[in-house]
């Protein structure tokens, strides 16, 4: 039998440094935190919501709140309308608290983020890595964003990731096989969906795994 192989989309990629990220951080003194953009969110997910996300991953990570934290949460819930901290305080935050622990932060389908919300994420974290030596970032998207990030980030390592067509097409058989309501498919539109899908998936699935990291090693 030949080798059994799998496409792996940009989740599982993530999913798989996390899970290494996660096993080896233990042990480490360190703090591991993610965050997948959604293409149907976009207008939910905007720059302070998704590092909000990941500041609240790292200090829970720490055990306990920062006095720093806690109190800007206390004087933004007392101003009118319990308004949320702005962009610019989580930013610090962020700087602070990787200072004192190493953090590593993993960010899926960054492609998926709204243009004008991307180019505000990218900014805010060109300032937490300027301001603190604590922080390692991954992301993946596809490569149409890759000019964007090295305007903005010295020093990256991207690697790019394309499926072949044969592992697609196996790909494919496997989730018809796991069908749930199997009689909703005749054999027309199997063949339809292992001719159709594989000749587009080259431009809607290749990704581009990209990884932020300073000039001194990681561990």
């Amino acid at each position: 039998m030949g080798e059994k192989r799998q496409v792996l989309t940009s989740s599982d990629i993530s999913s798989l440094v996390i899970d290494i990220l996660c096993d080896q951080a233990g042990g480490r003194d360190a703090t591991v935190a993610c965050f997948y953009f959604d293409f149907a969110a976009q207008n939910e997910q905007s720059p302070a919501s998704m590092l909000g996300s990941l500041l609240k991953q790292i200090v829970c990570g720490r055990g306990g709140i920062p006095g720093e934290i806690w109190q800007a949460y206390q004087n933004q819930k007392n101003a009118i309308g319990g308004r949320g901290l702005r962009l610019s305080d989580i930013v610090k935050m962020l700087q602070n608290t990787s200072r004192e622990k190493r953090t590593f932060i993993c960010i899926d389908a960054l492609d998926e983020c709204a243009a004008g919300h991307r180019i505000k994420l990218l900014d805010s974290l060109n300032q937490i890595l300027l301001g603190s030596l604590g922080i390692r970032i991954f992301m993946t998207g596809r490569p149409h964003i890759l000019p964007e990030i090295r305007r903005r980030f010295a020093g990256i390592t991207s690697i790019s990731i394309s499926p072949k067509r044969d592992d697609i097409i196996r790909y494919l058989h496997s989730k018809l096989g796991e069908d749930t309501n199997p009689d909703a498919m005749d054999g027309s539109l199997e063949a339809d969906i292992l001719r159709k899908i594989p000749e587009d998936i080259s431009e809607m699935y290749v990704e581009a795994a990209v990884v932020w990291k300073l000039p001194q090693v990681i561990y």
